[in-house]
């Protein structure tokens, strides 16, 4: 009941000898996830948690056999952080860091083009499949284990959606905040085809905000692809042009990437459209319903 991680996950921990790092690394720990290495160079010998840390990452896949990384370490090395996963062949690499240059990203998108490592972020809170792998900064105890996947651009507002579905008894698949900034991973689209493929996946939630048209263009493929309802949320709709809200991929740019655009795009695909974050679940509880796919266990 996922996609992309699970409880055999093998996850490495980039940076892990930092404050943050180490911090994110205990909880990630308490929740379940099976945690195998560390990296930090220099550092090699020591180890964290009681997890052994290594200099490179390609020690660490030899000695550990990870697969999947998580970066926490400062913005003006997160993109070399990024190209070791990627030159190590991970199957993918999830950056929490955020204030990461454009110029770095854009070096970093060009190298990974062809390449087999899936980056998720920077600037993003990471991916959960709840009671089995947490993998980011999320508060794991608001997620509960079920048949919705969640995708978002901003973090807080995955916990807001998470947290209502939970509270009405309405679990999660996996959850994955893609993050706000203009230049970054996986975008929309590619966690949508994932879930539209996943057996164990009966809706998806889509939230959204102002800047750039990646709204538009799952919009788009979501007309012509989805098997599943979509429920959808963009925020920023008070915004002014010109003005970054939060995200520095969230701007209003020659009257582009407005709130309105990506509404209407959103409805004219057969998106349902929470008008609130407030009422993101009853208005996934709405297209479960009318689409036949409510389940007995959602009942309070």
């Amino acid at each position: 009941m996922s996609i992309w991680v699970d409880k055999s996950t093998k996850l490495m921990v980039q940076g892990i000898t930092g404050n943050t790092a180490a911090y994110h690394t205990k909880l990630m720990l308490e929740y379940g996830t099976n945690i195998v290495a560390g990296i930090t160079p220099g550092k090699a010998n020591t180890k964290v948690e009681g997890i052994p840390v290594f200099n490179t990452v390609k020690e660490a896949v030899a000695n550990t056999g990870g697969n999947v990384s998580i970066i926490y370490v400062p913005a003006k090395f997160a993109a070399d952080a990024i190209l070791e996963a990627v030159d190590a062949e991970l199957d993918m690499v999830i950056c929490i860091t955020e204030h990461i240059p454009i110029k770095d990203m854009l070096m970093v998108k060009r190298y990974m083009e062809g390449k087999k490592t899936r980056l998720i972020g920077p600037n993003c809170p990471g991916i959960i499949t709840a009671g089995e792998c947490k993998i980011g900064i999320m508060p794991g105890y608001i997620h509960k284990k079920g048949r919705i996947g969640v995708v978002s651009r901003s973090g807080t507002l995955t916990y807001e959606a998470v947290h209502q579905l939970s509270q009405k008894g309405i679990g999660q698949s996996t959850a994955v905040g893609i993050g706000g900034d203009p230049i970054k991973g996986i975008d929309f689209i590619h966690v949508l085809e994932a879930f539209n493929e996943d057996e164990d996946t009966d809706a998806v939630i889509m939230i959204g905000e102002i800047g750039g048209n990646s709204e538009e263009k799952a919009a788009l493929w979501i007309k012509e692809n989805m098997k599943k309802p979509v429920v959808g949320f963009i925020s920023g709709k008070t915004a002014p042009k010109g003005k970054r809200m939060g995200h520095a991929g969230a701007i209003i740019s020659s009257g582009e990437g407005t709130a309105d655009g990506k509404i209407g795009a959103m409805k004219n695909a057969g998106i349902y459209m929470s008008d609130t974050p407030s009422n993101i679940a009853n208005t996934l509880i709405e297209a479960l319903k009318e689409n036949k796919l409510w389940r007995s266990e959602y009942e309070d």
